[in-house]
């Protein structure tokens, strides 16, 4: 048979495959959260799961989408973008909720001003529109809170990118921000996991489709000829999925004594 004799069928399973690779892309990130999802609601806590991460995936999705005003990029990955942050935003509604109905201590924290009918505070002290007490921050009570700092945040940098969009130097420099702090994604783990001195309730299937699916987006990445910011983030972010697991395997096999794990319930625990 002639080599071209091949091309009706070679052509169409090309297409197949890039559809493949762009849909990997797309909903293969969100994947890894489905079965944390699961856990936190079936089990009612969350502690195994930081809400840092969440922000993380937040604000490097959202500084991604503005960078791809600056440099249209392949729409696969700005899909993957949109995706991830409507499901960060699910993964901080279930967290906030268990988080809330679980904590003993009653005391409300909020993103805006107190509100006047909090029955907590019969005489609210005067306070900034905003609260940025460093201690409460991402510990707020509400999911819209979250929602207000989120929507403030991209109000922010949308508005700076308007006025620098012409700027080569300024996009570049935002597209490397934006794949950077994605790349630091299991920092806000791996650093709650070297406190607690364990991975007890972190579900070891998302750090699995972590390092698997971050491998394949380097991959991606590298073979699509994706900006240079992307690729070289991308490795980082797997180094940083090999040391959770490396964690994984070091506090199941030589157990150490929480620091202050015993010192408060699981529920009670902040996120």
């Amino acid at each position: 048979m002639e080599p071209g004799g091949l091309e009706w069928l070679l052509v169409p399973m090309q297409q197949l495959v890039s559809w493949g690779a762009a849909g990997a892309m797309v909903f293969g990130g969100v994947v890894p959260y489905i079965p944390q999802y699961r856990d936190i609601r079936r089990t009612q806590n969350a502690e195994g799961f930081s809400t840092y991460v969440c922000l993380v995936l937040l604000v490097a999705n959202i500084l991604r989408i503005l960078f791809w005003f600056g440099r249209r990029f392949e729409s696969p990955l700005l899909w993957q973008s949109i995706i991830m942050i409507i499901t960060m935003l699910l993964m901080l509604k279930l967290c906030t909720e268990v988080r809330v109905s679980n904590e003993l201590n009653v005391k409300r924290r909020s993103f805006a001003a107190a509100d006047s009918k909090d029955e907590e505070i019969k005489a609210p002290p005067k306070r900034s529109y905003l609260d940025f007490d460093l201690n409460y921050f991402w510990h707020w009570s509400k999911f819209t809170d979250y929602v207000q700092c989120v929507l403030t945040f991209t109000g922010v940098t949308g508005y700076i990118t308007y006025l620098w969009l012409d700027s080569s130097l300024f996009v570049e420099t935002l597209g490397f921000l934006a794949v950077f702090t994605e790349a630091m994604l299991g920092v806000p783990q791996l650093y709650r996991n070297y406190q607690n001195r364990s991975t007890e309730g972190m579900s070891i299937k998302m750090v699995l489709m972590w390092t698997s699916g971050d491998t394949f987006k380097t991959v991606y990445f590298i073979l699509n000829q994706a900006p240079f910011q992307f690729s070289i983030c991308g490795l980082l972010q797997v180094f940083v999925d090999i040391a959770i697991l490396l964690q994984v395997y070091l506090y199941s096999h030589y157990p150490q004594k929480p620091v202050s794990h015993t010192a408060h319930p699981a529920s009670t625990k902040a996120l």
